[in-house]
């Protein structure tokens, strides 16, 4: 009875979690700008008749308390709200209008979903014991992340949840499907930054300088022994150098070099070993050659541990509402997630959502100017996620 009846509500509120969606998709806003974006949630939460209190200066987190008797059992709800720095090539009624700016990874599917399962969850709120808790997050895409901050503002206190749940779009999945992985998930994320000095000179006469762009060169395929010798072969790590600038001219030798790079694992004591290693390699290898070297890490957002106990019951949940053909395994993910950050405290399941439609031709990747999604996943979204919560209580 209870599932019907949230689907039923599911499908009551898709048309307008539609409309939230390609608005959010119209008006995006940058990691800790969404000061647009915060306003309309909460306008949302205002119609539902949720109470909600700011936090992170542009993140909501709304509470609902059920009505049918007391509990002490708190499940909280995330979402993230922010968009990426990158200039839409979709030509749909609902196009980016904000040049350079589009919900690429789909932030505004995320928000538009859990505002859906606000609206369920408030319409039966008479028939369930305990509270749900609402996270609008900002600044999911920008270290610091987001969830750090509310996570230090008290967003996992007062009350405390005993359990967290997330989900992401995942556009490698039909719409209608769900995957979930227990245990490590997603990597940790860290930022390098290494300038590599020497002494610039005439191309013609190398001899009369240091050139910086041969030993950042010999540097870095030297520091890929970090992961090929170093990590342990069963410890999955990536060390990418995605951005070097050498600004000489094709007779100019210049006097520095900058590297810019990411360090990812699913280890956190690997993680913090590999920072050292990496200086002290980059440093030494540098020295040897008589330039001098600056490392600079970024720590960003750790592993993502999906408890094991918690996500085998929301599989089974999700089995029960959606069917089991319905639910896949997924593999680990190199990428980073600051959920990662709530993973670290409390017990969570970050799950992922089908929103591929080939049909229709939706099918580009996250992070990309031609990413969209299929629309039913909404519903299936919304719906899915308030029968997790209520059967989590």
């Amino acid at each position: 009875m209870l599932k019907e009846r949230i689907r039923e509500e599911a499908r009551r509120i898709h048309e307008e979690a539609v409309q939230t969606r390609r608005h959010l998709h119209a008006h995006p806003e940058l990691s800790f700008i969404e000061e647009n974006t915060a306003a309309f949630v909460a306008a949302k939460l205002d119609a539902i008749g949720l109470p909600y209190e700011r936090m992170a200066n542009t993140g909501l987190v709304a509470l609902l308390q059920g009505k049918k008797g007391p509990s002490g059992k708190v499940v909280a709800l995330r979402a993230d709200m922010d968009a990426l720095p990158i200039h839409e090539l979709n030509e749909v009624p609902y196009k980016s209008k904000t040049p350079g700016v589009m919900h690429a990874c789909g932030h505004d599917g995320h928000t538009a979903s859990l505002l859906g399962t606000a609206a369920i969850l408030k319409s039966l709120e008479n028939d369930f014991a305990g509270t749900i808790k609402f996270i609008f997050q900002p600044g999911e895409e920008c270290t610091p992340g987001g969830a750090s901050i509310m996570i230090r503002e008290g967003v996992l206190q007062n009350p405390a949840p005993h359990c967290i749940l997330g989900q992401h779009v995942m556009p490698e999945l039909e719409a209608g499907k769900i995957g979930f992985r227990a245990g490590r998930y997603m990597a940790s994320a860290d930022e390098l930054y290494i300038t590599v000095h020497g002494k610039g000179g005439h191309g013609a006469m190398p001899h009369t300088t240091i050139d910086p762009v041969l030993i950042a060169s010999h540097m870095i395929v030297a520091l890929q022994q970090i992961v090929s010798r170093n990590a342990n072969p069963t410890t999955p790590s990536v060390l990418t150098f995605g951005k070097v600038i050498a600004n000489g001219a094709h007779n100019v030798i210049p006097d520095k070099v900058t590297i810019d790079g990411t360090f990812r694992t699913m280890d956190e004591t690997w993680r913090f070993e590999a920072h050292r290693r990496i200086e002290a390699m980059a440093k030494s290898i540098v020295e040897s050659m008589g330039g001098t070297c600056e490392v600079k890490v970024v720590v960003g957002y750790p592993v993502l541990i999906n408890e094991e106990k918690l996500t085998a019951a929301t599989r089974q949940l999700t089995e029960e509402y959606l069917g089991k053909e319905n639910v896949v395994d997924l593999p680990i993910w190199m990428a980073a997630e600051d959920f990662a950050s709530y993973s670290q405290l409390a017990d969570a399941c970050f799950y992922r959502l089908g929103v591929r439609n080939e049909a229709r031709g939706i099918t580009s990747g996250l992070h990309t100017a031609t990413f969209d999604l299929d629309e039913s996943s909404l519903e299936t979204g919304a719906g899915l996620m308030a029968w997790l919560a209520l059967k989590s209580l």
